[in-house]
């Protein structure tokens, strides 16, 4: 039977990537409906063969229109803390509206009861979704191994890592293996009704990513560890303003209080392999960066 899949924020690097990684895993680029607020940048999700349509989550009528024959919606979370509430309603009610039979969120690690800074908009997303009686699975995700590019290279370029993480490890893991876990979630259905914690087989340090760094870059990198203070001090020297200061300075502590590790084996499970290694995730990162 034809399947017909809706991929939300398919613009983005994350969304994009699980197109890809469908039509990888077999499924007809026709039968796949990719949108995003950006129509600039559609194009690109057009010249694979996919159906691309410009619809922002704000614009209910535009959702309604992109999930008209669409079976299966993976909503990837906005980026506008405070705002995406709402916008993950909006979809919700499209998908309910246009009799969509699956839905899969990209949530956070432990969204219903940890006391990570980015989960409340997650949990309460999770609860709406539960209440639209939709089947469902959600995705939470650990932190992006791609996050840690730029500070990787700025540790390159400078000699030194600073943070305020202390001993606190983090269980990252890359965007592609998280693509293409979503995309194998929408395909194969083996998941419904559950929240699947993913993460990466690998947790470390920020001094463990000094020395990652340091053999990436063929340098010493000394890992400097800072009180949130200090880090903040740092920071704003840098010159950067004090919203972002504050939010990575809190990053840094709650990571220092274990809120990014996790030991789920839920993402090697799926992919049915190891996951992939921070050192290669970065390495490969780093040297697509140095080609620009």
């Amino acid at each position: 039977m034809r399947v017909r899949f809706g991929i939300t924020g398919a613009t983005g690097h994350y969304g994009g990537q699980v197109v890809e990684a469908l039509i990888e895993l077999g499924v007809a680029p026709d039968d796949i409906v990719a949108t995003g607020r950006d129509a600039s940048k559609l194009a690109a999700l057009t010249d694979l063969g996919v159906r691309a349509t410009a619809a922002d989550y704000d614009d209910r009528a535009a959702l309604d229109r992109a999930f008209t024959g669409v079976d299966s919606v993976l909503l990837v979370s906005g980026a506008d803390p405070g705002a995406r509430v709402v916008q993950h309603e909006n979809v919700i009610a499209a998908a309910s509206e246009a009799g969509v039979g699956f839905l899969a969120y990209t949530s956070v690690l432990r969204a219903d009861d940890t006391p990570l800074m980015l989960a409340p908009d997650h949990k309460v997303t999770e609860a709406a979704i539960r209440a639209s009686g939709l089947p469902y699975t959600f995705l939470r995700h650990g932190w992006y191994s791609e996050n840690y590019v730029q500070p990787a290279a700025d540790a390159i370029a400078t000699g030194v890592l600073r943070a305020a993480t202390g001993s606190g490890r983090v269980s990252s893991a890359s965007r592609r293996d998280l693509a293409e876990a979503g995309a194998r979630v929408l395909v194969e259905r083996g998941h419904d009704g559950a929240a699947l914690e993913l993460v990466g087989d690998q947790s470390w340090t920020l001094g463990e990513l000094a020395a990652v760094a340091s053999t990436i870059g063929g340098r010493p990198v000394e890992f400097a560890g800072l009180t949130a203070d200090e880090l903040r001090e740092t920071l704003l020297g840098f010159g950067l303003d004090d919203g972002l200061v504050g939010f990575l300075v809190a990053l840094d502590v709650q990571i220092s209080e274990g809120l990014l590790e996790s030991d789920s084996r839920d993402l090697s499970a799926i992919l049915g392999r190891p996951t992939e290694r921070l050192e290669t995730t970065l390495a490969r990162e780093l040297a697509e960066q140095g080609a620009e």
